[in-house]
C-alpha cells in the first residue's frame, strides 16, 4: 500500500514550499504586475509599456537595425513592433537559429466594448456613445459599472491623439444603465444572454446642453465642444479612431490575506506580463529566445496584428538576415525546430460552480502554472494536442527548477471548450503546448488570479527558455 501511494502524483499548493525570500520575490512580482495592469488596459498601451521597459533593458528596434544594415550576434537583444499592437522580442542565442528557437507566446487583447465608428448621439437630452462588444462577454456584466475610455484618434493629417478618460481620480467615469428592478418584470423572464442586448450597451456620456436654446442636439454639441477643447478633435475623427470602453479603476490585491490579484484583462495579459518578465532575465542563451505578444486572439487571431498574419514569420526572416547568410530554408528550419509555450489563461475550479468541472482534470488556485495537453471543444475540435515527448521534457524541466505545475482541461467534455494561438504555430511543425494561469471570472470585467500562480508561471517560463 505504501509503495502504491508513493507512486501517486500529487499537485501540492505552491504556498507550502515558500520561504521568506520566496515570498518576498512573489509579492514584489505581484506589485509590479498590479501597477502594469492598472495602467495598461489596451493592446497599444501594453505594447508601448513593454517597449519602454525592453529598451531600458538594452533591446534595440529591429527595423532600425535592418535599415542601418547592422549585423546581429549572440547575446544581442532586439524587438519588432507590429502596428503598435503586436510585439516580438528576441535574445540571439549562441547556436544557429535553424536549430530552433524557444518561444513564449501570449496575447494582449482582452474582451471589452469598442466604440462604433459613428458613436455619438443624443436622445432625450442625454449624450450617449454606441458600442460593439469585442470577444466573448456576458453582456449583463457590463451595466452599472464605472467605465473608462482608452484608445487613440488619428486625425486626417496623421496626428495621433491618445485618449484616457476615467482613470485619474479627478476624471469623471462613464457607464451603461440597467433597468430598475421595479420595471424589470419582462426583463427578468429572459435568459441571461437575452436580458441585456448588444445594441443597448450604450454609454451615457453627458447631459449639459450648450447655451443656444435654438440649436439642435444641444447636449451632443456641448460634448463635441469639450472634446475639441481637450483633444483638438471633431466628430469626423471618430471614424479613424480605436476607442475601447473598459472597467475604470486600478488592479487590486484580493482576499483578506492579499493572496490574489483582481484586475481587468488578466486574460491574457497575465501570461504576457509573466512571459515578458522571464524574458528580461535571459542573458546569452544557447538557443535564441523569443517572447511573442499578439493581438486579436479573442476574435480568432485574424487581421494584420493577429497570429494568422505573417508578422512573426517575416520577423524571423529579418532576424536570420541580420545574423547573416539568409535563406528561405533556414527560416523554415528555424520555425520547425522550435519549441513553444503558447500561454493563455485556464479556468480555475470554483466551488460555487462545481457542476461544470471535472475535479481530477481541473486547475486550482495556488498549484502553479497549468499545462493543457489539448484544448478545443467537445471532441477536441479545433485544438492543438501536444506530443507526450514534449510534455515529458517539460516535466523534467519543471522538476529540475522546482516549479509548481498542474494539468487541466477547460471544463467537462461536453460542457464547452476554448482555444489559443497554439494550433497556428503548430502549423510550422514545431512542438507547442497550451499553458498559462488559472482564473476565476474569466472574461468578466474583473478577473481574479492567485499570486502564487503568477510567480510560478514566471519561473516556469524562465526555466523553459533556459532548458528546453
Amino acid at each position: 500500500m505504501s509503495q502504491n501511494k508513493s507512486l501517486e502524483k500529487k499537485y501540492e499548493l505552491a504556498w507550502d514550499k515558500y520561504n521568506q525570500e520566496d515570498l518576498k520575490k512573489l509579492f514584489a512580482l505581484s506589485d509590479r504586475y498590479i501597477n502594469f495592469m492598472s495602467e495598461c488596459k489596451t493592446e497599444r498601451e501594453c505594447v508601448n509599456e513593454f517597449i519602454n521597459l525592453a529598451e531600458k533593458a538594452g533591446y534595440k528596434n529591429l527595423d532600425t537595425l535592418a535599415s542601418e544594415g547592422v549585423s546581429l550576434k549572440a547575446g544581442d537583444k532586439v524587438y519588432a513592433n507590429n502596428m503598435g499592437k503586436t510585439l516580438a522580442l528576441f535574445v540571439i542565442g549562441k547556436e544557429p537559429l535553424q536549430k530552433g528557437m524557444r518561444i513564449l507566446g501570449a496575447h494582449v487583447d482582452s474582451p471589452r466594448l469598442d466604440l462604433k465608428q459613428n458613436p455619438l448621439y443624443e436622445d432625450s437630452d442625454l449624450a450617449l456613445l454606441e458600442t460593439h462588444y469585442y470577444g466573448g462577454v456576458k453582456k449583463y456584466q457590463w451595466v452599472t459599472l464605472p467605465l473608462a475610455i482608452h484608445g487613440v484618434l488619428v486625425k486626417k493629417d496623421g496626428t495621433t491623439v491618445n485618449v484616457v478618460i476615467g482613470e485619474d481620480e479627478n476624471d469623471p467615469v462613464v457607464g451603461i444603465s440597467d433597468l430598475l428592478i421595479h420595471l424589470s418584470a419582462d426583463q427578468m423572464k429572459k435568459t441571461l444572454a437575452q436580458g441585456v442586448e448588444g445594441e443597448k450597451l450604450n454609454v451615457l456620456f453627458g447631459s449639459i446642453p450648450i447655451e443656444d436654446k435654438d440649436a439642435k442636439n444641444r447636449v451632443k454639441a456641448n460634448i463635441l465642444k469639450l472634446l475639441n477643447e481637450k483633444y483638438g478633435i471633431d466628430e469626423e475623427d471618430f471614424v479613424s479612431a480605436e476607442l475601447e470602453v473598459v472597467p475604470a479603476g486600478k488592479a487590486r490585491h484580493y482576499g483578506l490575506d492579499k493572496s490574489m490579484v483582481m484586475a481587468y484583462g488578466h486574460d491574457d495579459r497575465i501570461c504576457a506580463y509573466t512571459s515578458f518578465e522571464a524574458m528580461m532575465d535571459v542573458k546569452n542563451p544557447d538557443k535564441t529566445c523569443v517572447t511573442l505578444l499578439v493581438d486579436k486572439e479573442e476574435i480568432g487571431s485574424v487581421g494584420a496584428t493577429g497570429m494568422h498574419s505573417k508578422f512573426f514569420e517575416n520577423t524571423v526572416a529579418e532576424v536570420i538576415n541580420l545574423v547573416g547568410d539568409y535563406s528561405e530554408l533556414k527560416v523554415r528550419r528555424s520555425l520547425k525546430n522550435s519549441k513553444m509555450l503558447s500561454s493563455d489563461v485556464s479556468a480555475a475550479f470554483d466551488p460555487n460552480y462545481p457542476d461544470v468541472m471535472e475535479k481530477k482534470n481541473s486547475a486550482y488556485f495556488g498549484k502553479g502554472i497549468v499545462f493543457n495537453k489539448y484544448t478545443g471543444a467537445r471532441g477536441k475540435g479545433g485544438c492543438n494536442d501536444a506530443n507526450p515527448e514534449f510534455i515529458a521534457q517539460l516535466r523534467s524541466i519543471m522538476e529540475k527548477h522546482n516549479v509548481s505545475w498542474q494539468t487541466a482541461e477547460l471544463g467537462k467534455v461536453d460542457q464547452g471548450g476554448g482555444g489559443t494561438i497554439a494550433y497556428i504555430l503548430a502549423e510550422y511543425n514545431m512542438e507547442v503546448i497550451d499553458s498559462g494561469i488559472a482564473l476565476h471570472n474569466m472574461h468578466a470585467p474583473w478577473e481574479v488570479a492567485s499570486k502564487a500562480d503568477i510567480y510560478e508561471a514566471e519561473r516556469a517560463y524562465y526555466a523553459f527558455l533556459l532548458e528546453a
